[in-house]
């Protein structure tokens, strides 16, 4: 495995230390400053705030807990007992090497994934883990982490985003092809939007309706869309985009109660709060916001 993408855990994707998981204090000061503004922005940046906060404050009394273990001499200082007991999983030295030597199973990437060093919320990200890599895993996972074997060291990235099956390489799709069903999106909105509608609407030509302005938030920037579609052909239409988001200068997608971001793609499709309604869930189109 050593020729592998995932070996840029130690070269060019790896973050600095400054977008690594912040502290309780930063995010706090963060959240004085910016909540006002949150509120009052749209319910998908909204949704974006929360599950990020969420995944970000720890809590202080952790900080002065049991440091008996190290996990990694390059991870913060969590000992294998707290985390154990948060997660159920042992991480004490001699259990992690029982398990690496244990593990027999290969699966495949199906997303770009987050490297962690541990399961926990202090966890350090060292890396990124290629979409369409085979990888070997130990079998011991948590309610959103899953362990793998790479270079020989425990490794832990977001659950859901295995399989045993070979993902295709890239998801189908000329994103420089023609219109050709007669749809159109109005005049002012961004460039990047009717990127996005030329692309779907060739690519999936039986999808004629596209909403943009409306009275709030981003779509009244111009630069939100909502995709009508819905079923498996929704999901199709959301992998797509995300695939391609990067030519299209897509920010973040929502799907099926699902949220998609470049800020945070290297965790997959992230559920969201239920918000009561098959519309507001978007079950029934995908929204698209653009740079």
């Amino acid at each position: 495995m050593a020729d592998h993408r995932h070996k840029r855990e130690t070269n060019a994707r790896r973050l600095p230390k400054a977008y690594v998981l912040a502290g309780p204090i930063a995010v706090v000061a963060t959240s004085a400053t910016v909540g006002l503004g949150v509120l009052a922005s749209s319910p998908e940046v909204r949704d974006s705030f929360v599950a990020s906060s969420a995944s970000s404050i720890s809590s202080a009394s952790d900080a002065g807990a049991d440091r008996d273990i190290v996990i990694s001499r390059s991870a913060p200082r969590v000992s294998a007992t707290k985390l154990q007991r948060q997660f159920g999983v042992d991480m004490s030295k001699s259990a992690v090497r029982k398990a690496i030597k244990g593990a027999d199973t290969k699966l495949w990437t199906t997303v770009d994934l987050n490297i962690w060093t541990d399961p926990g919320e202090k966890a350090e990200k060292i890396g990124v883990l290629d979409s369409g890599e085979k990888v070997l895993v130990t079998g011991r996972k948590t309610p959103e982490r899953i362990e793998l074997v790479l270079d020989g060291k425990s490794r832990w990235v977001t659950l859901g985003y295995l399989t045993e099956e070979k993902p295709d390489p890239a998801v189908s799709g000329d994103v420089d092809g023609a219109c050709t069903n007669g749809s159109a999106v109005p005049s002012g909105v961004s460039p990047n939007i009717v990127k996005v509608h030329q692309a779907v609407c060739a690519n999936f030509p039986e999808i004629t309706s596209y909403g943009t302005f409306r009275g709030d938030g981003e779509h009244a920037q111009g630069i939100a869309v909502d995709i009508m579609v819905s079923g498996d052909r929704g999901w199709q239409v959301a992998e797509f985009v995300r695939a391609h988001a990067s030519e299209l200068g897509v920010s973040y997608v929502i799907y099926s109660q699902n949220i998609w971001s470049v800020e945070r793609g290297g965790e997959g499709w992230r559920g969201m709060e239920d918000r009561g309604s098959t519309t507001a869930n978007h079950y029934d189109h995908v929204h698209v916001t653009t740079y």
